[in-house]
């Protein structure tokens, strides 16, 4: 075949978008002629995150449906309707041999037109309990990449490939990173470091934890890394000021999440699918704090798939605010719980999954 054409959708969250940059970078390395077109969701992360990574996005009309009656929900069959039709034009001026699929908004529509227009399709599940677009996917996809066990429940068994989550790679690459890590966040390498990290827009729940509780931390010789998200970066901006030479260093977003992997002891997180899949691979030990309103509150069964191998502990949201810094500070100290839940979690890590992937995406191009 002469050039591989990809064409790529999902988005919504950092949960969607980066495994689909993951996927194209690992295409690319073994196709190198390859092209590619990704289709996000007008006015979504998607739009930004794409580009910068360096590849082209084409944005559909097209929004969840909400849980409340709304105008939103009003405007759905509108947008549905366009952005297929949208879709689909795109899909015959690029003319890919193949389509991928991520999950969120824009993947919904985009792989419906592709598999309509006899494209074959790939998609990949993140979570143990998958979303509806790819449940309504399913049936017309070539192959379903999953990152937990027992899929089969909500997949065809014969379209199913445990691939694990595929992560950005240099976000996992920690090796000889800790010495600039420290000097990055400004903090000393003999205090113990714990990240905090609520997904791209924070945790309010787990910031509102920490904020009246910073002096426990700071009296247990703890330091924080911590992405507060936008929403709640002022307020913890604020009451981190009275420790700023105490090793408190407060960002709405990390960029370089390597380095906040690299200088942490423990990590407090959200339980993205993406967030636990970067845990099992850094080998960091992990509090837990799964966001309860995601979809089919996905993000706890995320982590009870890591609590059930003891390789995380679990707080739920609504304790957070009672349990979260005592929790903290217990694991903090205690080296043995850290060591076993870190050796756990690396027998839960596919360091390739991006990889096996892109060489199933090429064999049904191929084809």
């Amino acid at each position: 075949m002469s050039s591989l054409k990809v064409i790529i959708s999902g988005g919504g969250t950092g949960g969607h978008i980066f495994p689909a940059v993951a996927i194209a970078n690992a295409i690319k390395a073994k196709r190198p002629q390859a092209e590619f077109l990704f289709v996000g969701a007008q006015d979504k992360m998607e739009m930004e995150k794409v580009p910068a990574a360096g590849y082209k996005i084409e944005g559909l009309w097209i929004s969840g449906i909400q849980r409340s009656l709304s105008v939103q929900n009003l405007l759905f069959p509108f947008k549905l309707i366009s952005s297929l039709s949208k879709a689909k034009r795109i899909i015959k001026e690029f003319k890919p041999d193949v389509a991928v699929g991520t999950g969120g908004f824009a993947s919904g529509p985009t792989l419906k037109a592709a598999t309509s227009l006899k494209i074959p399709a790939v998609i990949q599940e993140q979570n143990s309990f998958p979303g509806i677009t790819n449940k309504w996917l399913a049936k017309d996809v070539k192959k379903i990449c999953v990152a937990y066990d027992g899929m089969e429940q909500f997949f065809p068994k014969d379209k199913i490939l445990f691939t694990g989550n595929p992560v950005r790679k240099e976000m996992v690459q920690l090796e000889g990173k800790r010495d600039k890590a420290f000097q990055k966040f400004g903090l000393d390498k003999e205090k113990p470091v714990v990240l905090v990290v609520g997904g791209s827009l924070g945790a309010r729940s787990i910031n509102q934890a920490l904020m009246p509780q910073l002096q426990k931390l700071v009296d247990a010789g703890i330091q924080l890394i911590w992405q507060t998200g936008k929403f709640t970066f002022q307020e913890a901006s604020d009451a981190a000021k009275p420790f700023a030479d105490k090793g408190i260093f407060v960002s709405d977003f990390i960029y370089e999440m390597d380095l906040a992997y690299a200088a942490a002891d423990v990590v407090i997180s959200r339980a993205g699918a993406i967030a636990v899949s970067e845990l099992c691979l850094v080998k960091k030990p992990a509090i837990l704090v799964p966001f309860p309103f995601a979809a089919e509150d996905h993000q706890t069964k995320n982590a009870m798939a890591l609590v059930n191998h003891s390789a995380a502990i679990h707080i739920a949201d609504k304790d957070a605010a009672a349990n979260l810094v005592a929790e903290t500070i217990a694991l903090v100290q205690d080296k043995t719980k850290q060591e076993q839940l870190s050796k756990n979690m690396a027998e839960l890590g596919v360091p390739d999954s991006a990889d096996i992937i892109a060489d199933e995406v090429i064999k049904l191009a191929e084809k």
